[in-house]
């Protein structure tokens, strides 16, 4: 019999454990599929939280496989099943081996890689043979060594990974690779959903701060600290302090509800129209464009969202000043640029810099799929967003001076 490839999960500071957090991490190329598919859980005990997460995930035309974790009987496993109710139980394969189990769209490694590098080139090799053409299979491994499993997954991911994300709230924190080796086409960001990004950190249910902002409130409480201790009698230490509320707020990542209309094009971030208009530029092929320019103020989200479904083909950054974003000088602001293949043509979003901007993040790699209203990126403090659209292929639906909000103000239909 064909046995699970080897993982081993115990690390340096004891067994490494996937909680809720990264649970649903893992399985976010499953629940964002809207198609029926079918889905492989690989090494799944009847208390994984992988497992859960996946049952949760489940729609009414999926199937799932899943294979018991080492050590774990599948007798156990289709009990547990089984007492889940007639609905799951109809959905749920549990299988006593890989080998039983049949290709699938989506393949999930539910235990953590936490051995050596050659252990865990093994794992993805052996788990990649059940990968159908432009399936993607995702692993998680911690965070705590840079040698190893985690070294290896780090350099697949750069070779064939389509989304990295890194899930602090976890003991230990872990880095979660979604791993695509054939090529799938840009029709099937159509049927997707936007992927749960952890890297938003969440408030309320309808408010988030990006883990940037976490990042940037620490570094000016930790000033605020440092003030304190080597001035206790000053009152400087209450400006990083005071500071923090701010900057964190700054980074919100509010959700949005996204339109469920297939031609209709969203905004890419919150803010005010600046310009739209017809223009040529022969970096994204012949013809004419049709440009939708939005300016974001330091008041605005500055998340950005794809304004339409579609496949990331290309990625680059040109270099330029740092203008206010306003003015027409900002044409030639350093920009980073993010072609998407689409079922309509090419699309292209430009994230500007601006007077304060200085830093854009990117975080949609060649290769990877968004969905209509995902988050890919943001940009730090004031600064533009344009959209670039095939001219003869949209109709404009917003003018210079209309506000929008991104992921859910439509600024342009397909027709």
């Amino acid at each position: 019999m064909t046995q699970s490839p080897a993982v081993r999960t115990t690390g340096p500071s004891g067994p490494v454990r996937l909680g809720e957090r990264a649970a649903r991490t893992l399985v976010t190329e499953l629940a964002r599929r809207n198609d029926p598919k079918a889905a492989l859980l690989v090494g799944a005990t009847p208390e994984s939280a992988v497992l859960a997460a996946a049952v949760e995930a489940l729609l009414p035309g999926d199937r799932l496989t899943v294979v018991p974790a080492e050590g774990s009987s599948a007798a156990g496993l289709r009990e547990h099943v089984s007492a889940q109710g007639r609905w799951v139980a109809d959905r749920v394969r549990v299988v006593d081996t890989l080998a039983e189990a049949d290709a699938a769209e989506v393949v999930i490694a539910a235990e953590p890689q936490t051995g050596t590098a050659d252990e865990a080139r093994v794992a993805v090799d052996g788990l990649s043979k059940y990968l159908s053409d432009g399936a993607v299979l995702s692993v998680a491994a911690p965070i705590f060594r840079t040698e190893g499993a985690a070294a290896e997954l780090d350099r697949q991911s750069v070779l064939h990974g389509v989304r990295t994300d890194l899930v602090l709230r976890n003991t230990p924190p872990v880095r979660v690779h979604h791993l695509r080796f054939t090529p799938t086409s840009a029709a099937v960001a159509a049927r997707l959903s936007p992927a749960y990004r952890p890297s938003s950190v969440p408030l309320t249910r309808g408010m988030h701060i990006d883990s940037n902002g976490v990042a940037a409130a620490g570094i000016t409480l930790g000033l605020a600290a440092l003030a304190k201790v080597t001035r206790p009698k000053s009152k400087l230490w209450l400006l990083p302090a005071l500071a923090a509320a701010p900057v964190a707020a700054f980074f919100r990542d509010p959700e949005r509800d996204v339109p469920e209309d297939p031609s209709a094009v969203v905004a890419a971030a919150d803010g005010q129209v600046l310009s739209v208009q017809r223009l040529h530029d022969e970096r994204f092929g012949e013809g004419e464009w049709l440009r939708v320019a939005v300016f974001l103020s330091v008041l605005d989200v500055h998340v950005n969202r794809s304004p339409v479904a579609g496949k990331v083909v290309d990625y680059f950054v040109a270099d330029g000043g740092f203008v206010n974003a306003m003015k027409p000088d900002a044409e030639h602001n350093v920009a980073a640029y993010t072609v998407l293949d689409t079922e309509h043509g090419t699309v292209v979003v430009a994230q500007r810099t601006g007077l304060i901007a200085r830093r854009i993040v990117q975080r949609a790699p060649i290769g990877a799929l968004l969905a209509r209203g995902e988050r890919f990126g943001l940009i730090r403090f004031g600064s533009r967003t344009d959209v670039y659209l095939p001219v003869d292929k949209a109709e404009p639906l917003v003018g210079p001076g209309d506000k929008v909000v991104g992921g859910s103000t439509v600024i342009a239909r397909w027709v």
